[in-house]
């Protein structure tokens, strides 16, 4: 007997027991009288009281304890799934390709050009791996970055720079709104880096030409706040409650036949809050806003910066 039937058998004990110990007391009680027997009866009966009680409560236990392990489960095989898929058709199109050079199918540019595309699978296969490794390491908090004193402007001015080509070759501009009164944080440059880059080609892949994008960044009381801001199509609300998730593409990239694996948003999103920040959807009319906080320096750091 394992899982919820010796759980069950439990919870049946617990109940079961006082109540038959309460009615042997009670049958014992029939041939005595006086104080010592309602007293008796009295303990009985908030002993049951009790036992029914925490079996309640272990019966919820076992409930939301199910409901967790189907959960999980749920999510082992989403992510199986979306794993395969993005591993699958990277390595069939290596091997059509390999098995064209290997038969003598193609020559001369023909050939160059199918080890060119082969190159560009494997590079992607890699960048897949590694960010699976990242992405597991992450959330088991197996972080060993150097922080230092930034300067967000910079950082943010330098990534939408180098980002600027590849909106425009899309039609799309992208530009920088900094506040006046930034200050500075602590954190890893290239992994924030890495989070604006995320964000920046998330909303170029799902802004039509003509759109724009702007990252915004301001003090607040508690620190720093960044947002990019695109005019795409905007996050339905089904799909705003998952759009952090690993592997998780929404809109008409439902059927993952979109560019990218759907890691993007769940490695910012780790990333940010091992610095202590959060990372969420703000509400937006138009396109989608996607808004993280980072906490400010200590005016010591700053000092000793």
């Amino acid at each position: 007997m394992t899982g919820l039937p010796r759980a069950f058998a439990a919870v049946v004990a617990i109940v079961v027991t006082p109540v038959l110990a309460t009615l042997v007391v009670f049958g014992w009680l029939m041939v005595i009288s006086g104080d010592a027997a309602l007293l008796i009866a009295a303990i009985m009966i908030a002993a049951a009281a009790l036992a029914l009680a925490g079996a309640a409560l272990v019966a919820r236990r076992l409930a939301a304890d199910q409901a967790a392990r189907m959960r999980a489960d749920e999510a082992r095989r989403d992510l199986v799934a979306a794993v395969s898929h993005d591993l699958r058709t990277p390595i069939t199109s290596l091997r059509l390709l390999a098995d064209a050079i290997d038969d003598d199918i193609v020559t001369g540019d023909q050939r160059r050009s199918y080890l060119a595309r082969m190159s560009t699978h494997i590079s992607a296969l890699g960048a897949l791996i590694d960010d699976l490794f990242e992405l597991s390491r992450l959330e088991a908090g197996d972080i060993g970055w150097s922080l230092q004193q930034i300067s967000i402007d910079e950082l943010v001015r330098e990534t939408v720079e180098a980002m600027r080509v590849e909106a425009e070759t899309q039609g799309i501009s992208v530009s920088a709104d900094l506040a006046r009164d930034l200050g500075t944080a602590r954190a890893n440059p290239e992994k924030l880096q890495r989070v604006l880059f995320n964000l920046i080609q998330n909303a170029i892949r799902h802004t039509p030409a003509d759109g724009s994008i702007v990252v915004h960044a301001e003090s607040t009381a508690t620190g720093l706040e960044i947002e990019v801001a695109d005019t795409g199509d905007g996050i339905s609300a089904a799909d705003r409650g998952r759009v952090f998730g690993a592997f998780y593409r929404g809109g008409t990239d439902a059927a993952r036949t979109g560019e990218g694996a759907g890691l993007g948003l769940a490695i910012s999103r780790a990333i940010v809050e091992a610095h202590g920040g959060r990372m969420w959807l703000a509400d937006s009319s138009r396109g989608t806003r996607v808004r993280f906080s980072l906490p400010a320096a200590s005016r010591r750091e700053v000092a000793i910066r």
